[in-house]
């Protein structure tokens, strides 16, 4: 389609493409040809199982027919309706979104451009309907880069930026049993006593904070890059409590645990609790399109019956994006995406049990559905990482080059590796991801005190 000689793909780039994420000078990307399935090729048709869902997004694979068959009709038919208007495609995406929430409960829909910006609208549209200003997170949470959601972040991706974003977010810790700040000395506590430490720790940042100025209280319903956190029983009903005892919205950010990640379509579907709004993006198209959503209650939605919400994008509701949401949708449906994504969760939790016992470098693994870590450590005792805070190390380097280079992608964050596969992903092609990953990992067994 392109007249570019392959060779000529990585020099053109480093000419002219400014990187993000990336020291300018120190990047060196994988020039990427096709893709398909869990597999995607290089311009020297070297093949990569892709256990990262390039961006933890295709959820569904890639190069799903359905989906660019959808893209492809909707741009014949029409690429593009200014925001203010409505088109069949926006219609049906609405109405698809809005029945897999929970209960069918975040009835209404405004879609964005991706998940960044689904976590701002939602905090305009918290403000707006409290009349409130404070915004309390996470520390270990990451909601985006823009610099609204980029202050709703805790992890040290914010201070880079500091003191130039959104003011009023006030941070709160995560219930963290590996790590926890609360139970080093105690870590057999009972997980119903650890849950009920975290939510005392949440309420005292409430009371101190002062009610009557908290918005929101926005949280991943499970951590992503900061280290797959699971949230212990009964904290995610805690907090749903809390939020309604003091008269703050939930809201939860489902950007990268949405959309069948975690064995369910949505992963607060496994504590039963309905939040204020829920954010999304990633998954909702699988990437195949920049798409991301705010399903929100109905009466928060009916709070700007009568005066404007301030707020809005050039490509909100882009057609072409938004087929691909309703086809991304259908697909998950009619292949059981989800069901088989529980299915294997369970059998990437064997797999991750069995690595943790064979090599003296990991410290722990979780998972829930395909959503997988492994915590890589010089010393099971004392838990020192095999990277340092907000850094890596020569070990953990060496391990992704050894992936790579035996052609497996991953995604490796300080000491920790993620798990995070396309949901398509089948046993064998979890093995033979895994028996890399046992081969790199004696790499890292060696740094062990």
């Amino acid at each position: 389609m392109f007249n570019l000689p392959d060779d000529e793909i990585l020099p053109l780039s480093k000419e002219h493409v400014f990187w993000t994420w990336s020291a300018q000078a120190k990047v060196n990307p994988i020039a990427v040809k096709k893709a398909k399935g869990v597999y995607f090729w290089d311009i020297d048709d070297k093949k990569y199982l892709d256990f990262n869902s390039m961006t933890m997004c295709v959820n569904i694979g890639h190069g799903n027919e359905k989906v660019i068959k959808a893209m492809q009709e909707q741009a014949a038919e029409l690429p593009y309706a200014a925001p203010g208007m409505t088109t069949k495609v926006r219609a049906l995406a609405s109405k698809a979104v809005a029945e897999i929430t929970p209960n069918k409960a975040l009835s209404k829909v405004l879609f964005t451009l991706g998940g960044a910006d689904a976590n701002e609208n939602a905090i305009k549209l918290a403000r707006g309907y409290t009349k409130k200003h404070k915004i309390l997170t996470r520390y270990r949470s990451y909601h985006g880069a823009s610099a609204g959601a980029m202050a709703a972040t805790g992890d040290p991706r914010r201070v880079a930026w500091e003191p130039n974003l959104m003011s009023g977010v006030v941070h709160f810790l995560d219930p963290y049993r590996y790590r926890s700040t609360f139970h080093r000395t105690n870590p057999n506590i009972s997980e119903e006593d650890f849950t009920r430490d975290y939510l005392n720790h949440l309420e005292e940042i409430i009371l101190y904070e002062g009610p009557d100025s908290i918005a929101a209280i926005l949280i991943e319903t499970v951590t992503g890059t900061n280290g797959i956190i699971i949230p212990p029983s009964g904290y995610m009903q805690g907090v749903r409590q809390l939020c309604d005892k003091y008269n703050i919205l939930m809201i939860c950010d489902e950007v990268m645990s949405g959309f069948g990640r975690t064995g369910k379509m949505f992963a607060i579907e496994h504590w039963n609790v309905i939040p204020d709004m829920l954010t999304m993006a990633k998954g909702l198209t699988s990437a195949y399109a920049p798409l991301g959503a705010v399903a929100l209650k109905p009466e928060i939605a009916s709070a700007f019956d009568e005066h404007a919400f301030e707020s809005g994008l050039t490509y909100t509701s882009h057609p072409i994006s938004l087929a691909a949401a309703i086809a991304n949708i259908e697909v998950m449906k009619e292949e059981k995406i989800v069901e088989h994504a529980s299915k294997m969760g369970n059998v990437l939790r064997r797999m991750l049990t069995d690595l943790g016992e064979a090599h003296p470098s990991i410290g722990e693994v979780r998972n829930i559905g395909l959503f997988g870590i492994i915590e890589v450590v010089k010393n099971r005792e004392t838990k020192e990482p095999m990277a340092p805070w907000n850094s890596s190390s020569p070990e953990m380097n060496a391990l992704k080059k050894y992936c790579a280079d035996h052609g497996l992608f991953l995604y490796t964050h300080w000491h920790t590796i993620l798990i995070i596969p396309p949901l398509i992903i089948t046993e064998e092609e979890l093995k033979e991801g895994m028996d890399i990953l046992d081969r790199a990992l004696e790499i890292t067994d060696k740094a062990v005190k």
